[in-house]
């Protein structure tokens, strides 16, 4: 099977590696004319205008590593080797967790370390090391090409419509450019614009949630002078103070970025968009003070993003696919809040749940597709609006009042948060979780971890109260002037 693959980032090149490794042809057509540089460092420095979102802070959770692991080793071992690290969390408990001896399953519980831009280079590296992988950059696709048939009124495959490829040009020239295939798959990423590249050929308009995050993200990157090393691994590494959010992410090299999300109509917030007012806001900030002692140096200025939302379309109607010949793949298809960290392990392990639907015949191949990413990606879809609620209804305490969900918020703090740092059982689960490697309504399924969690909120008045991690508001928009 020959399978075209619109766009060359995460979501791109997972699907060009697992369709490769898998025997299928496939060529990959990226619209940024960027030569691949020769070095994980040079990376950081691509110019990857179709990924503005490239030198923001990336999480590369458990269940990405345990993919590459079991299914692309020698891309994983290219990661190490390119400067990536693990993060071995049960490794590093929280100081309150008494009970250090390891379980069965801590090895699975390890993250990959690195930026985004590293991870991009290693993938691409290794597609294009693939003699099936045809990389083609430089091609903007203005829409897709249509099967002709004569069979069922000139529709195939019992009158759906059928894509047989895709149209462009060239962006040095503006040369026309057709390429076709059995397969095309949109791996464009959150802006895709195959709703209407569908709609012109004839398809229904694919079913399609959005809800906006209400957030902007901001980012900035650091790296460890010589000889000094990261704080140790135990402490906190980031937080939520209410009127802002952030996190210290670990990469590749010696290098790291702070992240703060702020809300959209925060407009007091956004001066953290200028340097000076980044680094005096960080400063406050428990879980990045370390990080900022004098043992590090800003390498970039401060990267903000704003749009973002979490979006679900669905390509099978009434357990019948819309279209044949045309897949998404990643956050063309399904898209979280980059908050949670969740987009470029989703986007590989979608793309091995395509492929590996490939084996099957042409019809049950969509619905199996349809069936794995309603598996395994809408409940993370459904977490992430939920998610996002809550963390709205916690910023704006005046709004409407709602019990249920006031209760939730108070058995989360209360309960859930201080038995992760004194119950091995409630911290392995919660890892999970936080990784992937759980479903998001496990904490509430498992007997032992609920018994923890109530039991710690029914003790909430005896404990002290936890150190805070930034100062008030108040306080904190006064240190910044």
């Amino acid at each position: 099977m020959h399978l075209v693959v619109v766009g060359g980032g995460v979501a791109g090149l997972g699907t060009a590696l697992a369709g490769a490794r898998a025997g299928h042809a496939v060529t990959v057509l990226e619209r940024d004319a960027t030569p691949i540089p020769p070095t994980a460092d040079a990376a950081f420095w691509w110019d990857r205008r179709g990924a503005p979102q490239v030198r923001h802070s990336h999480a590369f959770l458990s269940r990405l590593r345990n993919l590459l692991v079991d299914r692309a080793p020698e891309v994983y071992a290219a990661l190490l080797g390119a400067g990536a690290t693990e993060l071995r969390f049960t490794e590093h408990p929280p100081p309150t967790l008494t009970d250090h001896d390891a379980r069965p399953g801590d090895e699975r519980l390890r993250a990959i370390a690195c930026r985004r831009t590293t991870f991009e280079w290693v993938l691409r590296r290794a597609v294009l090391a693939h003699a099936g992988v045809e990389f083609v950059d430089g091609i903007a696709i203005d829409g897709l090409v249509q099967a002709r048939s004569v069979r069922n009124g000139g529709a195939p495959n019992g009158g759906i419509p059928r894509v047989a490829g895709v149209r462009g040009r060239h962006t040095a020239d503006g040369r026309s450019f057709e390429l076709t295939g059995d397969l095309v798959v949109d791996a464009t990423g959150p802006r895709s614009l195959s709703r209407s590249w569908l709609a012109e050929i004839g398809v229904d308009e694919p079913v399609e949630q959005v809800v906006p995050s209400e957030i902007v993200y901001l980012s900035r990157f650091y790296r460890l002078c010589d000889a000094c090393e990261a704080p140790p691994a135990s402490g906190p590494i980031g937080g939520d103070v209410g009127y802002l959010k952030y996190a210290v992410f670990v990469g590749d090299n010696g290098t790291f970025s702070v992240t703060f999300a702020i809300d959209t109509d925060d407009r007091v917030m956004r001066r953290l968009t200028g340097v000076e007012y980044f680094e005096r806001a960080a400063a406050q900030l428990v879980a990045a003070q370390p990080w900022l002692d004098g043992r590090s140096e800003p390498i970039t200025g401060v990267h903000s993003m704003a749009g973002l939302r979490n979006r679900r379309r669905r390509f099978v109607h009434d357990d019948a696919p819309v279209v044949s010949g045309f897949a998404a793949v990643g956050d063309a298809h399904v898209c979280t809040n980059p908050l949670y960290g969740r987009g470029c392990s989703l986007a590989v392990v979608h793309a091995y749940g395509l492929v590996d639907a490939l084996s099957l015949d042409d019809g049950d191949r969509e619905t199996a597709f349809d069936e794995f990413t309603e598996r395994e990606l809408d409940p993370w879809f459904r977490a992430s609006v939920q998610q996002d609620r809550e963390s709205q209804a916690a910023s704006h305490p005046d709004g409407p009042l709602d019990p249920q969900r006031d209760l939730m918020r108070e058995v989360f703090r209360d309960g859930l948060l201080p038995a992760v740092r004194t119950s091995p059982a409630v911290y392995r689960a919660f890892l999970r979780w936080f990784n992937l490697e759980a479903t998001p309504d496990a904490l509430v399924s498992d007997p032992e971890v609920v018994a923890a969690v109530m039991q710690c909120y029914s003790e909430r008045d005896q404990r002290e109260p936890e150190a805070a991690l930034g100062p008030d508001r108040a306080t904190f928009l006064a240190a910044l002037d």
